[in-house]
């Protein structure tokens, strides 16, 4: 049989194999339509609809999260029209390998990084689990290397974990599932803050430099997103691949 092809041409193989490396303590394979968890409970990948980009945001399946290519190392120009790559999440699966911020017990997975060391200090509280912890300090040493000009947009953070939803939505933000941190929000932009009749004028001052090593290390960044959030990075190795 013909594996089901998802959106951005991916197949249900292709996607059952990014997240079986990027969660291999959490996922052992893909059946069928759906995803395999080594507990032996499954997730379907597709609920077999046809969105909206409203939709689409509001209540994507596994393999929504896979609609948009995400462009790394890309120049940082004006994404097209609602081009979001990364930013829906299916709330079952990251509640799945992330737990859930509002249950108890869920700060047993959280642990704490020093950001930026030597030039901070800051202590940020970011998930353990699937090596987003790991890579977040590596980011930060990398970082920390930057010279001095690059400081204004690194200090202080403007934290990782907060369990909270999306700004005007009901879905679960990143930083709710303890996979987020937002850099200085003083040279930051937000689409929400340029919001018009005519649309969202992209805005930036993030340093392609600050993005390379989040990207490096299996983070992506708002500012990839028309709905742009120039501040914020999230650890999501499915859709590219992280260092092991």
């Amino acid at each position: 049989m013909e594996p089901t092809v998802f959106a951005d041409g991916l197949g249900s193989d292709q996607i059952g194999a990014r997240l079986r490396s990027a969660y291999p303590a959490f996922i052992t394979g893909i059946e069928g339509n759906e995803i395999v968890f080594r507990d032996g409970s499954r997730l379907p990948i597709s609920d077999g609809k046809e969105k909206s980009f409203e939709a689409w945001l509001a209540n994507p399946d596994i393999r929504d999260m896979f609609r948009f290519s995400y462009p790394r190392g890309a120049p940082a120009n004006p994404p097209a029209r609602d081009f979001d790559p990364g930013r829906a999440r299916n709330d079952a699966f990251f509640k799945k390998i992330y737990g859930d911020c509002r249950k108890p017990g869920f700060a047993s997975a959280l642990t704490t990084i020093t950001w930026l060391p030597s030039k901070s200090g800051q202590r940020i509280h970011i998930s353990r689990l699937n090596g987003a912890a790991e890579h977040l300090q590596a980011v930060s040493r990398e970082l920390d290397a930057l010279p001095a000009k690059f400081d204004v947009f690194l200090v202080p953070s403007a934290g990782g974990y907060m369990c909270r939803p999306i700004a005007g939505t009901e879905q679960r933000s990143a930083h709710g599932y303890g996979i987020a941190i937002d850099i200085a929000t003083r040279r930051s932009h937000y689409w929400r803050w340029a919001k018009s009749a005519s649309g969202y004028a992209f805005r930036n001052e993030i340093p392609p430099e600050i993005v390379d090593i989040f990207e490096k290390h299996g983070f992506i960044w708002g500012g990839r997103w028309y709905h742009y959030d120039t501040m914020h990075f999230e650890y999501r190795p499915e859709l590219l691949a992280a260092p092991k």
